[in-house]
């Protein structure tokens, strides 16, 4: 009986390294909420205006990659059009800047990296008639009012 023990203690640590390494994974496969929660934190300081931790979040190296890209100034736009939200579902007044960077990011499919912006599915319909496209806001709109569950 003394050996069962044994062999689930050694599954239960491979898990944990697994689940280390997945981390590890993800964190430098970031996707696009994330860096954008990363650069949030990087600029809270209660201490300063919406504007200035705005910029700061903006300064955040998790975001160079983002702010340097084909993209960087709607990017920018969007950003901190978001930070600096104060209404009720933050960010629902920055429609026209986030439809700004998606249509870039459209049209410079190379924008971006790849790992940045995961597309969920793989294959877009693509054939949608445009009347039919509505603007969804990016998935941080909606997860940065609710805090962070603890890991």
């Amino acid at each position: 009986m003394g050996e069962m023990g044994q062999v689930q203690s050694d599954v239960a640590v491979a898990a944990a390294i697994d689940d280390q390494a997945r981390i590890q994974q993800s964190s430098s496969l970031a996707s696009m909420d994330s860096l954008i929660a990363e650069a949030a934190a990087f600029g809270n300081d209660e201490n300063q205006s919406l504007d200035a931790q705005a910029q700061k979040a903006l300064e955040c190296p998790c975001v160079a990659e983002l702010r340097n890209g084909a993209c960087g100034v709607q990017f920018t736009e969007a950003f901190l059009c978001f930070l600096k939200s104060t209404v009720e579902e933050k960010g629902s007044d920055c429609v026209h800047p986030f439809i700004a960077l998606q249509n870039c990011i459209k049209g410079n499919p190379d924008a971006f990296p790849k790992d940045i912006l995961e597309e969920k599915d793989g294959d877009k319909k693509e054939e949608e008639p445009t009347q039919e496209y509505r603007i969804y806001p990016p998935i941080w709109l909606k997860e940065s009012q609710s805090p962070k569950p603890k890991l």
